[in-house]
């Protein structure tokens, strides 16, 4: 039997103006004296609107899960998940990698939910704090395991290419939640990095 399970209600969609947006960027970018009157210019404001609405577009997926009908109980982890979102502080891109795993219960999740899932709250203006719980809210919700572990390891561009200009630091968050929030099951968890 499958069940799914559509996204939550807690995620806003709101219709893009892309040509409003177009515009803006045009006077954001000539504010800033850059010359749009180049050929290779001409159209970089309408990227620039198109190449933002993208990284903030969410693709809505069904959580499609199964049952544990062998009762699996152990970790279950999907590593090296590609991570690619904005610094809500400074509207930079930061990237990375996620590593997901929980802990089964009564359902198992299509593994591929777990990718899904990332990409679906990596999607929008953020903090690399929240992004790491929003995903496992989202999978306790969802799944109702017996534990969540999500590690997000990401370099912020708002770090490495203003300011202090640190380049390749990365930074790690965590979120533990259920029977993962253990410190023997943590360490199993870190451990299978």
């Amino acid at each position: 039997m499958t069940m799914t399970q559509s996204v939550p209600q807690s995620i806003e969609q709101t219709l893009p103006d892309i040509d409003r947006a177009a515009h803006h960027a045009e006077g954001f970018l000539t504010a800033l004296g850059v010359d749009l009157g180049t050929p290779a210019r001409r159209e970089s404001a309408m990227r620039m609107a198109k190449a933002y609405l993208e990284m903030m577009s969410r693709d809505p997926f069904e959580m499609t899960t199964f049952d544990n009908d062998e009762g699996y109980g152990e970790l279950v982890l999907v590593t090296g998940i590609v991570v690619q979102s904005l610094c809500e502080h400074h509207f930079l891109p930061f990237t990375g990698v996620a590593h997901v795993g929980y802990l089964p219960g009564e359902r198992l999740v299509g593994l591929s939910k777990l990718a899904r899932t990332v990409e679906l709250h990596a999607r929008g203006p953020q903090t690399q704090e929240n992004l790491t719980q929003q995903i496992a809210g989202h999978l306790v919700g969802s799944l109702a395991p017996r534990g969540v572990g999500v590690v997000i390891e990401a370099e912020h561009t708002c770090m490495s290419l203003r300011g202090v200009r640190a380049s390749g630091t990365r930074t790690r968050t965590s979120a533990f939640t259920g029977a993962l929030r253990d410190p023997a099951a943590r360490q199993e968890f870190l451990a299978s990095l």
